[in-house]
């Protein structure tokens, strides 16, 4: 009570801790721990146990209220749905497993915290994180000792300063145990000079890069089976990963029916003259929406899918003061009360497109794709369909299965060069092409909307009834009985129902499609291979699942799908060793030169640029080749290098210079990059160490 009596302050602290505090690996693990304890003789409730050790029931539900409270703080409107919630509930259970790995490492070390250690953290100056969350002054940025001291010396405090000195308490011994690994590393020159070179040298280069497509289809370069077992031999540690399974199984979709839609309109149908005739919106749309936050807003066309926009943009709706009719977007039912039109700086525009990939460091590729765009222009010139070209030309299959369509945009939201093109353009005008990342674009124009809306809106989501959701319960536990009597695939084939298989998975991953699900995670390493599980139920549906593999050996097995990808991996390989020869002969000839080997060789294109950033592998001129500029850092100037990687096949290259800044200072440079890096290289070290002692932790779920 001594240290209570020194602690407790006057003024009640009106918003309780948030406990966040902003360093990488405590963030989510350390202030929160401190909040929950148990009374003398209380039964303590376990949720689990790590190294022996008990994680309290009360220590996981606290974690999981912070969770909860900061997803509500992150996302003030949205609906908290089963695989939300389970996501949340996961996170909690990481902070919790966090927490028994991080007191038992204070263990470890032995450090404990001295009363006149929490005294002295909150007199300052170097406050502990919950004092400066609660107690900083917004426009000092510093914490107000006046507010701060009338806290401590109010009585009604003194359950909360209990609570703030466990929180402190903790602090101070993972202060202790931080600096203990901090002292572990430090940024040495060499290390400190090559970061200031990376950060601000410059260099003049030339070179000629052949990407690996040069070297010939894949089809070209055979590999064997024996081959790939050699390479996963090689390089197994590559493939190290946690115990792992597979799972099959037979899904039955919970979505709605065509007769909760049509409930779902009738009801928007029965609010829309109320809805009309409401003086407060705000409040009639927090009542009656989904989005509560849907009073007062502007759109424009690009704000709904096409179909929406066709209707909401049509004489019968588009009025200022008309509640439109119900409509559908994007799986939602939307009703706009329309309260004034506007136009727009600048019209919503509609776009379809032809989009040419190409490599732009390939020289014959450049070639060929101008070639194309300028016959694709010449056939729009002389009548040929736009729709007719997207299918023969268009490399975006997504777009191209919609006749080009990429949909309405506002210029705002345009990539710029995409807005510069199309402003101005009337409908059914092709103009001039863009080249983005993604290649060439040939675009045309298909609509023009000036208007914008000032609206009101509610919004339903469209859920299946509980009539339902029981039917398509009733069909998957029909299959699930008959499943563990007859057989899972017998049972599947005879009711006509599809057999799914997920990806290989762990205890820390999400199942893909069925989410973050403790249900299915616990059947998965708790079954025997071919074992069934119980009914699985998420906000999309009800699973039936049944254990493939298990694989525990701590290696990624050799399967069909690793194969292909070492497959991929060395004819990579092959290539690149074909360059690099080919290159290796060309620099090696006598008085071998860039300017000579890119004029005697067809393909071969020679780049010159100056100001290349090796901060960022960025070459004026070209484009971003970090590998490239790296291989850059490492050649003398003057001299004709050997054959370099390139980001995407092989260089050789000619440095002309080496550069830094005009009244560059080596020694003030290192002076101000020395404590960011140190900085970094600690937490690269502490979240290391910590993620090694999470992984070899022995973790017991027992959480109800």
């Amino acid at each position: 009570m001594a240290l209570m009596s020194r602690l407790r302050g006057k003024s009640r602290i009106l918003v309780f801790f948030s406990y966040i505090i902003s360093f990488a690996f405590l963030g989510r693990s350390v202030f929160e721990w401190g909040l929950t304890v148990s009374g003398k003789g209380e039964k303590v409730v376990p949720a689990g146990q790590v190294n022996g050790n008990i994680i309290p029931l009360k220590d996981y539900d606290e974690a999981l209220k912070e969770v909860t409270a900061n997803f509500r703080r992150a996302n003030p409107n949205a609906e908290v749905t089963p695989d939300i919630d389970n996501s949340m509930k996961e996170q909690a259970w990481s902070m919790s497993i966090d927490r028994a790995v991080l007191d038992e490492l204070c263990t470890k070390f032995g450090f404990s915290v001295l009363d006149k250690e929490v005294v002295a953290a909150v007199d300052g100056p170097d406050y502990p994180v919950v004092i400066r969350q609660n107690f900083t002054d917004p426009t000092s940025g510093k914490v107000d000792r006046i507010k701060l001291e009338a806290s401590r010396r109010d009585r009604r405090n003194s359950d909360l300063w209990v609570q703030i000195e466990k929180i402190v308490r903790r602090e101070l011994k993972i202060r202790k145990v931080l600096l203990a690994l901090k002292t572990m590393d430090h940024a040495p020159a060499g290390v400190l000079d090559d970061e200031v070179n990376r950060q601000h040298m410059r260099f003049s280069a030339s070179f000629i890069n052949l990407p690996l497509s040069v070297a010939g289809p894949d089809g070209a370069f055979k590999v064997t089976d024996n081959e790939i077992s050699r390479y996963y031999t090689l390089h197994k540690a590559l493939y190290k990963q946690l115990p792992a399974r597979k799972l099959e199984y037979v899904f039955f979709p919970l979505g709605p029916s065509k007769s909760d839609t049509l409930s779902l309109r009738k009801e928007l149908e029965r609010i829309r003259a109320d809805f009309s005739r409401a003086v407060d919106d705000i409040d009639f749309v927090k009542m009656q929406s989904d989005r509560p936050a849907g009073a007062n807003l502007t759109y424009t066309r690009a704000d709904f899918s096409p179909v929406a926009g066709d209707v909401l943009f049509s004489p019968n709706n588009l009025r200022k003061g008309a509640v439109t009719t119900p409509f559908l977007d994007r799986g939602d039912y939307r009703m706009l009360k329309i309260k004034q039109l506007t136009t727009l700086p600048k019209p919503a525009v509609r776009v379809s497109q032809i989009l040419l990939k190409f490599n732009p460091a390939n020289r014959d590729e450049v070639a060929k794709v101008r070639e194309r765009a300028i016959s694709i222009l010449n056939q729009l010139q002389s009548g040929v369909p736009f729709v007719s070209l997207v299918k023969k030309y268009s490399g975006d299959p997504e777009s191209a299965a919609k006749d080009g369509d990429i949909g309405w945009f506002s210029h705002e939201h345009m990539v710029p060069a995409f807005s510069a093109s199309v402003s101005g353009a009337l409908p059914g005008t092709v103009v001039r092409p863009v080249q983005t990342g993604l290649g060439l674009h040939i675009l045309k124009v298909t609509g023009v909307e000036p208007t914008g809306i000032v609206c009101s809106e509610i919004v339903r989501h469209i859920r299946p009834s509980t009539e339902t959701a029981e039917g398509a319960r009733h069909l998957a536990v029909e299959f699930l009985v008959n499943a563990k009597t007859k057989g899972f695939a017998g049972t599947a084939m005879a009711a006509k129902l599809r057999i799914e298989k997920t990806a290989e998975f762990n205890r820390q991953m999400a199942v893909a499609p069925i989410g973050s699900n403790k249900k299915a995670i616990t059947f998965a390493f708790n079954a025997k291979e071919g074992d069934i599980s119980d009914l699985i139920e998420t906000e999309k549906g009800f699973f039936v699942l049944r254990l493939m593999s298990k694989n525990d050996s701590g290696f990624r097995l050799l399967d069909q799908e690793l194969k292909m990808s070492i497959r991929e991996q060395l004819v990579k390989e092959k290539k690149g060793a074909l360059l690099e020869h080919k290159l290796a002969v060309l620099v090696n000839a006598p008085d071998a030169a860039l300017n000579k080997i890119a004029g005697s060789n067809a393909g071969m294109r020679l780049v010159t640029a100056s100001d290349i950033r090796w901060s960022d592998g960025y070459i004026p001129g070209y484009g971003f080749d970090q590998p490239l500029v790296e291989a850059m850092s490492g050649l003398s100037p003057g001299k004709l290098s050997r054959p370099v990687r390139s980001s995407d096949g092989y260089a050789i290259v000619l440095v002309t210079a080496k550069t830094l800044p005009a009244g560059f200072s080596r020694n003030a440079q290192k002076a101000a990059i020395a404590p960011q890096l140190l900085k970094s290289r600690e937490d690269k070290l502490i979240n290391e160490y910590l993620a090694s002692l999470r992984k070899s932790a022995t973790i017991e779920d027992l959480r109800p």
